[in-house]
């Protein structure tokens, strides 16, 4: 697999702010997205043992395979030898591509191409204020709305203030923030 980069964190974002989790990021992605955040471009090859036991000497069993768009490497069998070391398997995904059905939580930021996923268990939207009504017909476990960081204070403060009165508007959707920006923490 092409790996960007594994780190130790807590959860910064979604249904689990505030957990601690590894982090394997995965090289690439199919979408070319104006608002994003990560550097996931570069990356080197390592092999599925080399992950394990990267990833085996930190004390969390949360694991979050993020990108890029991690689909594109992730598969089923992978997924296998994380639950036999007692892993807990979230993917973050834009949904374009399918997700090996073994993970244990799929949280779904679509990028505003098709989605094509058969399980949604967090459907989080980064949110400047555009229509969002097609992703409230999707089925999902949960719904999140999480105001697009900019990079600028003040746009910033309006994106959050367009998230807070839509979901005041639309209760189906609750808050997300990026915690870990707010804290400074990786």
């Amino acid at each position: 697999m092409r790996i960007n980069e594994i780190f130790y964190s807590l959860q910064g974002e979604g249904h689990f702010t505030g957990h601690a989790a590894v982090f394997v990021r995965l090289s690439g992605c199919n979408l070319r997205c104006d608002f994003c955040d990560t550097r996931h471009e570069s990356g080197r090859d390592m092999t599925v043992d080399e992950i394990l036991q990267s990833i085996d000497q930190f004390e969390s069993r949360h694991v979050v395979i993020t990108g890029g768009e991690p689909s594109l490497q992730l598969t089923e069998e992978f997924v296998d030898r994380l639950h036999d070391r007692g892993w807990y398997v979230q993917v973050e995904t834009n949904g374009t591509h399918p997700a090996p059905a073994n993970v244990d939580w799929i949280t779904c930021s679509p990028k505003g191409a098709p989605i094509v996923l058969d399980r949604i268990n967090e459907l989080k939207v980064v949110y400047w204020g555009q229509d969002i009504t097609t992703y409230e017909q999707m089925k999902a476990d949960e719904y999140r709305l999480q105001p697009c960081d900019t990079g600028n204070a003040l746009r910033n403060a309006e994106n959050i203030s367009l998230a807070v009165s839509y979901i005041k508007a639309h209760p189906i959707w609750a808050l997300s923030l990026q915690t870990h920006k707010l804290i400074q923490i990786p």
